[in-house]
């Protein structure tokens, strides 16, 4: 590769990434999921869009898995385990015994109604039977909903990555599967390992990092991102659940109370929008669209056997012991969105050739096959493209309708407030956060005397470790931190003004050179 290469491909990639994040505040506003609009970027991009041509689904795969270890990550390190603890049992037996119903449901709905073999027919289901955490919670953010339902829904998604990837794998690969309860083994086997794996690398890491003094505060971030990559390697090495380990790991890590906890949420939520918005415009490249008229019908056939059939079947099967509410029942039926993890899963028959490789009954049939037909691996890709697509537009801008509709949500408060970063965008505000260093003038001086411009105010002094809200005679003592809220039209000059005090002291501006502030 050529330094010129390099220079396309960064503003290529560049360019790519900005067209991302304006997508992403036209999916808020319009409550319309964000996947669809980066798989759209992709395929705008490819053969039939642009003329990129990408066709390796082996370096889909690869990097597929990256990306969804790097969601999982920030999944586990941005939830909270006090409002999924209650949620968990039902959330493992929905991410196991449901994930087992679902399969099998929509499985039989495959093999009777499109005709394809039994091996086909199950791998189909393995790969749409996995519900998305992130098209889930980008729709249904905004909707207040009962701390059960929300901490279940959130579990669940991700928890259940884990079994489907090994369903999968297993079925997916030429020769026997073997008897259905050495599968059962190998699975639970699996999520054991990865577990364990999980809990052990988060605990020893987070007793590792509150003992060990870093010298830079943007250290913490990078070392809790690799201990949860160290988490997936581990499992998988292991010859455990990978995805289950990084996903446990990073709920130990984020509920650790670990120094700065923020940045490091805040680095990791960055890198799992990277990773999104990377994996669907990649897969979104990988579709030919001229190439998807032959799966529209058996996706839409799959599809309607899962939303309406596969998915409520496995609800009711496994929240029958917790006594959940049969309104809360069908909103979760109707909640189980699929993203980029059917699509990427559905990379692995064009990767090994196994079930679903051959257009007859070959590999395909050989086991369980009689009575049906196989599917060609590229149209079992592009069957599973169209279903996610079509699907994720049906029932993702419905969702919030179906909640209101329920009554599941009148009683309740929306968990994602959003009191960061977009109120403040709304009121034209700037959160200013003021650390000053040894040797500043500014401990020493009331907060009457930072005489900050109108529309600037200090409104939190942090001091040894806790925050209160100062008045005007509050004196700032050394070691304390401000947050200073101002408006866009004195940003500006109120960062000015702090400059200057921190400089000059509390007479800044009338002794020495006078600053425009």
């Amino acid at each position: 590769m050529t330094i010129d290469r390099l220079n396309l491909l960064l503003l290529a990639g560049s360019a790519v990434l900005l067209v991302a994040i304006a997508a992403v505040r036209l999916s808020t506003r319009s409550g319309f999921p964000t996947l669809l609009l980066y798989l759209g970027i992709g395929i705008a991009l490819g053969q039939d869009g642009l003329g990129l041509r990408f066709d390796n689904a082996l370096l889909t795969q690869v990097l597929g898995y990256t990306a969804l270890v790097v969601i999982l990550s920030e999944g586990g390190l941005s939830t909270d385990w006090r409002s999924i603890r209650p949620a968990v049992p039902a959330a493992a037996v929905l991410a196991t015994l449901g994930v087992g119903v679902s399969v099998a449901v929509t499985g039989a709905g495959a093999h009777y109604l499109v005709g394809l073999n039994w091996r086909t027919s199950l791998l189909l289901g393995a790969i749409v039977s996995s519900t998305d955490a992130a098209a889930v919670f980008s729709v249904l953010r905004r909707v207040p909903l009962p701390s059960r339902l929300s901490g279940l829904l959130e579990a669940e998604s991700g928890f259940n990555d884990a079994p489907v990837v090994i369903l999968v794998a297993a079925l997916a690969v030429t020769g026997p599967v073997g008897p259905w309860y050495l599968l059962v083994a190998k699975v639970v086997g699996e999520l054991a390992v990865g577990l364990a794996v999980g809990l052990a690398v988060g605990k020893l890491g987070a007793l590792g990092l509150r003992r060990v003094a870093l010298p830079s505060s943007g250290l913490y971030p990078i070392a809790v991102v690799a201990l949860t990559f160290l988490a997936y390697a581990g499992g998988a090495l292991g010859d455990g659940s990978g995805f289950l380990a990084v996903y446990v790991c990073g709920l130990v890590l984020g509920n650790a109370r670990l120094p700065h906890r923020a940045a490091t949420r805040g680095f990791a939520d960055g890198l799992a929008w990277i990773a999104q918005i990377g994996m669907f415009v990649m897969l979104g490249l990988l579709v030919t669209p001229h190439a998807l008229g032959s799966a529209i019908v058996p996706a839409v056939v799959v599809g309607l056997v899962l939303v309406l059939a596969a998915r409520p079947a496995s609800v009711l099967m496994s929240v029958l012991p917790f006594r959940m509410p049969w309104r809360e029942q069908g909103l979760l039926s109707w909640a189980g969105l699929r993203g980029a993890v059917p699509i990427v899963l559905a990379t692995i028959p064009l990767v090994h050739g196994g079930a679903g490789s051959s257009g007859g009954s070959g590999a395909a049939g050989g086991t369980g096959g009689a009575g049906g037909h196989g599917m060609t691996a590229q149209l079992l890709f592009n069957t599973v493209f169209v279903l996610v697509v079509v699907f994720t537009v049906v029932q993702g801008p419905t969702l919030p309708w179906l909640a209101r509709a329920l009554r599941v949500s009148e009683h309740a408060h929306a968990d994602d407030l959003g009191v960061e970063s977009a109120p403040l965008e709304r009121l034209h505000g700037h959160l200013l956060s003021v650390a000053p260093a040894p040797g500043s003038r500014i401990p020493g001086c009331e907060v009457r005397e930072l005489r900050l411009p109108k529309g600037a105010s200090v409104t939190l002094v942090v001091r040894d470790g806790s925050s209160f809200v100062p008045g005007p005679d509050t004196v700032l003592l050394p070691g304390d931190e401000l947050l200073v809220v101002a408006t866009d039209a004195v940003r500006d000059r109120a960062e000015r003004r702090l400059r200057a005090v921190d400089r000059g002291g509390k007479l800044a501006g009338w002794t020495g050179p006078r600053e425009r502030y």
